[in-house]
Formats: C-alpha cells, structure tokens, sequence
C-alpha cells in the first residue's frame, strides 16, 4: 500500500529534522526521533511505536530518546494502563535549547576575549579576526536574553 502525499511531506520533515540535529553536532537518529514527537498524534509515543515508524532498530530508538532526555527536548510520560516507556516532547524544550546556546556565546566570547589578550601585543591587523568573532559573540549575548523573553511572552498570549 503506497503513501499519501502528507504522510510523504511528514516523513520528509522528520528526515530533514534529522539532518538539521546532525549538522549541529547531534545524531541523525535523535533528531528525527525529536521530528517524530514534534507532530505525532498522540503527542506521547512508546518506543516500540517510534521503532516502527522510522524504521529504527530499539536500541537505536534507546540511545535516541536517552540523550534527547539527557539535553531536555524530551521526557518520559505515564500511559495509564501501559508498562512501556512513552514520550514527548517537553515543554519549553525550544527555551532550553536557546538557555544553552546562550551558555555557549557566553563561553566563545570570553574565550576570543582570552585571545585578544594573549595578542595584545600583535599589531590590529593581526588581532582583527579574533575580535570580529568577540565583537558577534558579545552582540549575541546582548540579544539572546530579549529574544527569548520576547518568544515566551508571545508563547504565553499568542
């Protein structure tokens, strides 16, 4: 039995969620396991039910869903009536995702700070690489904060 063009179009979500994780550092898996819960109905999915849709072995969904708890983008929820592990996506997991990016802005810009010192004696020219990369780490720190203020309040009265 073929697919229909919006199961095709969800499935293509899903794979190009994954491959966005990947391109920041996490596993294909992971992310089109995260694709997956961002537009399951029900929004909660045991690991079995992930298995088969994605055509994943269990192990793989396993270590998936272990480190998409591990970063906050995903928790366990209880099933009434079931033993099997379910989950979902969590809630304000975008905001947490964005807490830690400011985290690392805030780590590269006081490392480029460290650089600058280290060169303070070099000519600017040689200097102007690193301080163009602290200058837009410090930009990004500055704004970051408003940004995410600004999405939960548009979340909380949308």
């Amino acid at each position: 039995m073929g697919r229909t063009a919006e199961e095709l179009r969800e499935r293509q979500f899903i794979e190009e969620v994954g491959l966005w994780t990947e391109s920041v550092g996490l596993p294909r898996m992971a992310g089109r396991v995260y694709g997956r819960l961002l537009i399951c109905d029900p929004p909660e999915q045991s690991s079995a039910q992930l298995a088969e849709y994605l055509g994943a072995s269990r192990a793989s969904i396993s270590t998936s869903t272990r480190l998409l708890l591990q970063l906050g983008m995903a928790e366990k929820v209880p099933v009434p009536g079931s033993r099997a592990s379910y989950f979902a996506v969590r809630p304000e997991s975008f905001g947490r995702l964005l807490e830690a990016e400011m985290e690392r802005t805030r780590i590269a810009r006081e490392l480029m700070e460290r650089g600058l010192r280290t060169l303070a004696h070099r000519p600017a020219n040689q200097r102007r690489r690193v301080q163009e990369l602290r200058d837009l780490f410090a930009l990004f720190e500055r704004e970051l904060p408003g940004i995410v203020d600004r999405w939960r309040k548009q979340r909380e009265h949308p």
